[in-house]
């Protein structure tokens, strides 16, 4: 049976778990040959063989520190050696790092949350476009809800970040739109199962926020994995430049 990104190689950033992790298997479902990148996410040898039955090719799996720059030049020549070439591109990795609103919040953590939401964003994408298809690719980057309402209490530094991945989003989709790549980011609402949630969201707040999704449930990471599929599909090679909100109706930009 024939699979849409048959032949097609992918990285996912921060794919060992969560979003990241369920875009990995939907690009794999569907063909694709994966790489993903993990920090403090070490992917299970399980979640490495369910890759590899899906697509029928070895996964690569590589450490890496997406703010530092020479971290991330290593690992795009690790992926080169491998693939020899990108098709598409998942900017996942990202964080809040710490609720902190900005009357109390330290520059060193403002710059951890610019360094770990935009830095990343940033050299993963230059050095990746070295070595991405000459005949155009697909790049995603992972937005949120946030950089469209501001997010919740001490998340504003977090907000700020998810808003300027849409300029750059829109920004690079202009540079590269004569070679036949596009450029799109998912702003995924309210999505369970993440280690964002898990984190830095309490029970009641998340049975509140729920209450307030038109459609009557969270997110999955399974939700925004079907968006970045499509997006990677030759079926959007003449959507760029936009935000995908994948919220359950509980906003419109």
């Amino acid at each position: 049976m024939a699979t849409i990104l048959q032949g097609a190689t992918a990285l996912v950033t921060g794919g060992g778990v969560g979003i990241g992790r369920a875009i990995a298997v939907g690009l794999a479902a569907e063909g694709a040959r994966v790489a993903l990148s993990y920090r403090s996410h070490k992917p299970e040898d399980s979640f490495l063989h369910e890759l590899e039955s899906a697509s029928g090719y070895a996964p690569l799996a590589i450490r890496l520190d997406a703010t530092n720059e020479a971290d991330v030049e290593s690992a795009i020549a690790q992926v080169g050696a491998e693939f020899g070439a990108i098709n598409i591109l998942v900017n996942n990795v990202g964080g809040l790092v710490e609720r902190a609103p900005i009357a109390e919040m330290t520059h060193s953590l403002w710059n951890q949350v610019i360094a770990v939401n935009l830095d990343s964003l940033f050299l993963v994408t230059r050095h990746a476009l070295a070595i991405m298809h000459a005949d155009g690719g697909r790049i995603i980057n992972i937005a949120s809800l946030a950089g469209r309402n501001g997010g919740h209490a001490g998340a504003t530094a977090y907000a700020t970040t998810k808003a300027g991945i849409f300029g750059f989003t829109r920004g690079l989709a202009k540079e590269l739109g004569a070679s036949g790549a596009t450029v799109n980011a998912i702003a995924p609402g309210f999505i369970e199962a993440t280690p964002f949630h898990d984190r830095f969201t309490s029970a009641a707040s998340k049975a509140a926020t729920i209450a307030t999704i038109p459609v009557g449930r969270a997110g999955t990471p399974e939700d925004v994995a079907s968006a970045a599929t499509w997006l990677a599909s030759p079926s959007a090679s003449f959507v760029s430049g936009i935000v995908l909100d994948v919220n359950g109706a509980q906003y419109f930009g």
